[in-house]
Formats: structure tokens, sequence, C-alpha cells
């Protein structure tokens, strides 16, 4: 019974949180269309310039520039969850602020997929299904990743162990609200999220209104989740049940 109270206890304070921080900072929402910008042109140089030899260095580009707007969100969500605020000066300063913890995320995910690969070849393992399954793994075992990066003061390694443990722990209170959230988000966009780093929803440059309005509500939605999912990791990962049970009854 104490689990039940303690799930209806913080997501009700981590649903009145988010909407009064939702309307208060409503820029967030527009920041897909930047991130989405900066992605066609990233794309469009490495076209570009990465050529012949210089092929070899596109892969760090893009890996780069990806950490780099990441990094940028999560700082933007970091202030919001901590200060209930964000400003111009806040955007120009995340592009480098959480820039070394996501590349070295990035790099790890890179390195282990190697191995798997090699693995697989070795033992005769069929990819696609391998990948599928590690994919899935990292999205249930490190979904709260993103938020152990810009919310704790732990090296990429240790958040990967932190985020393991907090979802051991904490699986209950944070799946059912954000499950539902995501099916919404289908329901309204048809996009499934599966990337953990996912910063915006996707746009197909339709010109069609009725594209442009689910679009938007996307990304109201999309913000919404990822304002939420920064509260209530914030209360989940720095209290425990009894602690929050005690404090409730005063």
């Amino acid at each position: 019974m104490d689990i039940i109270k303690d799930f209806i206890m913080v997501n009700k304070e981590s649903l009145n949180k988010s909407i009064k921080s939702l309307i208060k900072n409503w820029p967030i929402i527009f920041t897909g269309i930047v991130y989405m910008t900066i992605n066609i042109f990233m794309i469009s140089f490495v076209i570009t310039v990465f050529r012949g030899i210089l092929s070899i260095f596109a892969g760090i580009f893009v890996a780069i520039v990806s950490s780099s707007l990441i990094s940028n969100y999560f700082y933007l969500l970091f202030n919001i969850i901590n200060y209930d605020r964000i400003t111009l000066q806040d955007f120009k300063v995340g592009f480098k602020y959480f820039l070394r913890k996501v590349y070295m995320i990035f790099f790890l995910a890179w390195l282990g997929s190697f191995v798997l690969d090699s693995i697989s070849k070795l033992m005769g393992f069929n990819y696609y299904i391998l990948n599928l399954i590690i994919t899935f793994s990292v999205l249930i075992l490190l979904n709260a990743l993103p938020e152990t990066l810009y919310q704790k003061a732990l090296e990429p390694v240790d958040s990967i162990t932190y985020s393991f443990d907090f979802i051991k722990e904490n699986w209950f209170n944070w799946f059912i609200p954000n499950a539902i959230f995501y099916v919404i988000l289908y329901l309204v966009t048809g996009q499934v999220i599966t990337d953990i780093f996912a910063t915006h929803i996707n746009f197909r440059l339709s010109l069609d209104m009725m594209d442009i309005i689910k679009y938007l509500a996307g990304q109201v939605i999309f913000s919404f989740i990822m304002i939420y999912r920064g509260y209530l990791y914030k209360i989940l990962s720095t209290s425990t049940r009894r602690k929050r049970m005690f404090m409730n009854r005063f």
C-alpha cells in the first residue's frame, strides 16, 4: 500500500512542477527546430568537406557535433530542474557544458558495439538480432542515463553504473509514468522514441498544416516529458520511499 501512496505522491509533485516549468520556460519547445537545422548543415558540411582521405574524420566530427547538441539540451533541462529558468546565455553555454561526458558515453558505446560486432562474427551470431537485444536492454536498463549525466557529478562510467542501480531501485515509479507519456506521444505523432539521448521529435519537412500542428503538439508533449523525467528523477534519486513517507506526515 505504501508503494501506491508513494507513487501517487512523487508523480503528483512531478506533475505540478512540470506544468509550471513548461509554461514558464516555453522556449525549450522550439529548440528542436534549432537542433534539426544544425543537423542539416552538419550533414551538408560533412558531405562537402570530408571526402577522400578526410572521410576517416567524418565520424569524429559528427559525434562531436551531436554530443554538443545533446549537451546543450541537457544544460537547458539542468537549469529548468534546478533553477526553473533558462536564458539565451544558458543556450550559448550549453553546447560545451556536458560535451565531454556525452562524447565519452558515445565513445564507450562505439567501443562496445565494435567488440560485440567482432564477437558476433567470431561466434556466428545474427548481428541484427544481437543489436536489437542490446538496443532494447539499453532502453530499459539505462533509461535514466540522460538525467544521471546532467544531475549527478559523476564520471561517464560511474553514470552508467548509477543509472542501472537507479532503475533497479525505482523501476515502478519511473517506468509507469514514462510509458503512459510516450504512448500519448506516439498517439499524437506516430513516432516511437527509442533513443535515450533524443533531444526532439523528427519533422518530415512537410508544409502540410496538419503535419506542422502534429509536430508542434509533439514537441510540447516531448518537452513536457523531458522536464517531468527531470523532476521525477531528482525526487527519486535524492530520497528513499521510507524518507518520503516520513516527511509526508509532516
